[in-house]
């Protein structure tokens, strides 16, 4: 029987670059197993319905928390998000360790129900650059766009309580720290 794998938890506020580490860690180490997680929110241009997210209806995610589905689950931006229990364990089981990218609240709901969880947390260089990342990105309205910069200081204030804390001022620094992390917690080069 193989070793069980541990959850790691990749936590930013928006804009500050986490999907671009995780794409690059994926690449780095496709032995390392991505958590898709579930939304109500609407796909952006070049998502995939299980690929990026599994796109469901509020309905259909209220059924899941009244039913467990969720290991976690979290309302962001005004929309639910949250990582199916069942595939989270049998990739766990299984002995691979899962990269999940979480709010700061389900980091630590994660880790309160997965005390083994790896949580990181990343932050931009400056508040100045993750308006600009933001705006760049150019899927915001000016009210989202509001919306994500109010909540940013209590997503800082969160993440300066996980374990790790890495700044994303450059991408493959960043990552190269990241790896540095999941090495030191168990994964080993050829698991």
């Amino acid at each position: 029987m193989s070793k069980r794998g541990r959850p790691i938890v990749v936590s930013a506020a928006s804009g500050t670059g986490k999907t671009t580490i995780i794409k690059e860690l994926m690449r780095r180490r496709p032995n390392l197993e991505f958590s898709v997680s579930s939304t109500t929110r609407k796909p952006r241009e070049n998502e995939i319905d299980g690929v990026h997210y599994n796109f469901i209806s509020r309905e259909e995610f209220q059924r899941g928390i009244d039913n467990d589905f969720f290991a976690e689950w979290e309302e962001v931006h005004g929309e639910y998000y949250g990582t199916g229990r069942q595939a989270l364990e049998e990739a766990l089981e299984a002995g691979k360790h899962v990269l999940l990218d979480l709010d700061v609240n389900g980091g630590e709901r994660l880790k309160r129900n997965y005390p083994e969880t790896v949580l990181i947390f990343l932050y931009p260089p400056s508040l100045e650059e993750l308006c600009r990342r933001l705006i760049t990105r150019g899927t915001e309205t000016s009210q989202s766009l509001k919306r994500r910069l109010e909540r940013y200081p209590m997503e800082r204030a969160k993440g300066e309580k996980f374990p790790y804390r890495i700044m994303n001022d450059v991408v493959e620094r960043a990552t190269d720290q990241v790896l540095e992390i999941i090495n030191n917690n168990g994964e080993a080069e050829d698991h």
